[in-house]
């Protein structure tokens, strides 16, 4: 199957027709090839004499070597100047920053950032200087034409991966009920690269895009691959009701012998979607050991969300918006005298894939902004909630976030007695392509607000399209089941 059919295959049987290009990609990427070769043919060692490694690699070493590059000699001293320090990741490192270099230009001739200086990634940034390099040396080593050779390997080579890659989608979508518009605007992307060394996978998330490069292996890391397609489903997730996760930090406390890196100690938010997505995994490989080995690696929540998920599988609504239940049964007392019952592992469980994972969950300017104001709208500081909402809104961000920040306003306005402007701030929100959180809320306030301007059938129209959101909140479908309720018995003559 060539390239172009597979991505077509993917879209029709994964997400079928979006906006936006298509969401999920298996490819070969130019820039990681033009990057792998020149720093092959600079100094870059690591892993040639493990068996895995594609036989293409020692080819275009060979080729390199053999070339008059003029750029070359430069080159060698600008890639011994960035050696990580020596250490047993130092390899991994050495890798990453390459690959994160090449995932951030645009490619040749001119080699520059593909986003503004502030958004490319430090481990990028750190290699200021190399563009230079790179041009000369893709001018120099004709890798334009030498790409355009070896294209048929790296085909033969996706070819491994793309039905099962495709397989492994449909299943994580269909446990998850992820309907198609849940991709608008967001990239999942599968590179393979034969450069490297063996048995490695990274991943990375820049913005709406997130990518995993695999390197030879003898078998496709599959498990890997899946592993970093659930981040890109339940990410954005555990970003949605992180200030209700935030409730739950006390549990943190109990995670501190435990073996886990110190990102997961001091962030409960990543903590809690890590421990989400491996009750998936448990779940979907029918995996019951699993749930113990997760729970003594530090992933405290993993047996919690293991628990609620049958229920979850009984019914219509899709993880995206049954994940705020979840969060809102986690019992503290309950929880904390079950990890307090572990006994958790003395090191870091080790895959035999090297995975990096950097820039976890990654938030736009406009989420970001739009956090820090519901804080703020929490603390009744509805001033400077509300100046960060209209910020939120110049910032670049989803349709859904900027809804967000419209309702932020909304709720400003009702609170503080500005029905008027309330109304309109509220018709911005459900025109703005909210979530369906939003959307049920929004449709409650406008009926609450008809009901204080008198206007009944208004307002019962309001509660009856509130409860006909799909994935509405169930606070929300019992608020308007209530209030509309309440109408009909005001209605009903004494």
């Amino acid at each position: 199957m060539t390239r172009i059919s597979f991505l077509a295959a993917i879209c029709l049987l994964c997400v079928g027709s979006l906006q936006g290009g298509e969401s999920l990609r298996l490819d070969a990427n130019e820039n990681l090839f033009y990057t792998l070769a020149a720093i092959n043919a600079a100094g870059y060692d690591e892993g040639l004499n493990l068996p895995d490694n594609n036989p293409l690699r020692a080819q275009i070493r060979e080729y390199l070597a053999q070339q008059n590059i003029p750029s070359l000699a430069q080159l060698k001293l600008f890639y011994k100047h960035h050696l990580p320090k020596p250490g047993p990741n130092a390899g991994v490192q050495n890798l990453s920053q390459y690959i994160s270099w090449a995932l951030s230009v645009s490619g040749p001739p001119d080699f520059s950032w593909r986003t503004r200086d502030v958004d490319v990634p430090p481990d990028a940034r750190a290699l200021d200087g190399l563009e230079p390099l790179m041009i000369d040396f893709y001018r120099e080593a004709n890798l334009e034409k030498l790409w355009r050779r070896v294209e048929p390997i790296y085909d033969k080579e996706l070819e491994k991966y793309h039905t099962p890659i495709l397989e492994m989608a449909t299943k994580v979508d269909a446990y998850m009920r992820v309907g198609t518009g849940a991709y608008l605007g967001r990239r999942f992307s599968v590179f393979i690269d034969l450069l490297g060394e063996p048995e490695e996978v990274q991943t990375r998330n820049y913005g709406d895009d997130a990518f995993v490069i695999v390197t030879p292996s003898e078998k496709p890391r599959l498990y890997d691959i899946r592993h970093a397609y659930l981040h890109f489903q339940i990410d954005p997730i555990a970003i949605k009701y992180g200030m209700d996760l935030r409730q739950k930090r006390s549990l943190l406390d109990l995670v501190q012998l435990s073996p886990l890196d110190d990102s997961y100690k001091n962030d409960f938010v990543l903590l809690a979607n890590e421990s989400l997505i491996k009750a998936v995994e448990c779940r979907l490989d029918k995996d019951k050991e699993g749930i113990d080995r997760a729970m003594r690696q530090g992933y405290i929540l993993t047996a919690y969300f293991a628990e609620q998920l049958p229920a979850f599988e009984q019914q219509q609504q899709g993880l995206r918006f049954y994940t705020e239940e979840m969060i809102n049964g986690i019992d503290l007392k309950r929880e904390s005298a079950r990890i307090a019952a572990i006994k958790f592992d003395s090191g870091q469980l080790q895959r035999k894939a090297k995975q990096v994972a950097v820039a976890g969950p990654e938030q736009s300017p406009s989420a970001k902004t739009i956090e820090q104001a519901e804080d703020l709208y929490s603390k009744k500081n509805f001033d400077k909630a509300r100046e960060l909402f209209l910020k939120a809104l110049e910032q670049k961000g989803s349709n859904e976030e900027h809804a967000q920040a419209w309702y932020g306003l909304a709720r400003i306005a009702a609170l503080q007695n500005q029905p008027d402007a309330a109304v309109k701030l509220f018709e911005k929100t459900l025109g703005a392509s909210p979530d369906s959180f939003t959307k049920a809320w929004s449709l409650v306030y406008l009926g609450r607000l008809a009901r204080a301007a008198n206007e009944p059938k208004k307002a019962e129209q309001f509660y009856k399209d509130a409860m006909g959101v799909p994935g509405a909140s169930e606070k929300a479908v019992d608020a308007a089941r209530k209030e509309l309720q309440t109408i009909s018995n005001q209605e009903i003559p004494k």
